[in-house]
């Protein structure tokens, strides 16, 4: 029985990947995308996690990102708290961070890792960056009007 619940998890977790378009952005693209957004100009947010707890933060105040599928169309893609940017760095290191709380600040990326501890944070140098994919992790947060 343990090892039939053991595979079924495992194929609801594959399929669930599955269902998560992938998009990419040049370091270039998102660079532009961000200017003009510092720490001064961040805007107050209500999210509602997936247990329907509520956090306040500061996000960049970004509606949309321009991606690319893997098609090579350009899509634009809604910001939600839900989604998720996954740095490759020239290690081969992978770090992901919330979208919403990205910005650039002296030639760096940084980036909250958590909702539930905002103090994890990184910052990346932008010319150690290899590749950027951008996804809706499906983790079911929500922006709460005000």
């Amino acid at each position: 029985m343990k090892k039939l619940f053991n595979n079924l998890a495992s194929v609801v977790l594959v399929l669930m990947c599955l269902s998560c378009s992938t998009y990419t952005v040049t370091t270039e693209n998102l660079t532009s995308q961000l200017s003009g957004i510092d720490s001064t100009n961040l805007t107050p947010v209500r999210v509602r996690g997936p247990l329907g707890e509520e956090y306040n933060y500061l996000a960049n105040p970004i509606d949309a990102i321009e991606v690319t599928d893997k098609k090579g169309n350009i899509v634009e893609l809604t910001n939600m708290p839900s989604i998720e940017i996954r740095v490759t760095e020239t290690n081969g290191k992978k770090t992901i961070f919330y979208f919403d709380r990205i910005l650039i600040q002296e030639n760096k990326l940084i980036g909250v890792q958590s909702r539930f501890i905002s103090a994890i944070q990184q910052s990346i140098p932008l010319n150690e960056i290899t590749k950027i994919e951008i996804q809706d992790g499906k983790k079911n947060f929500v922006y709460l009007s005000e």
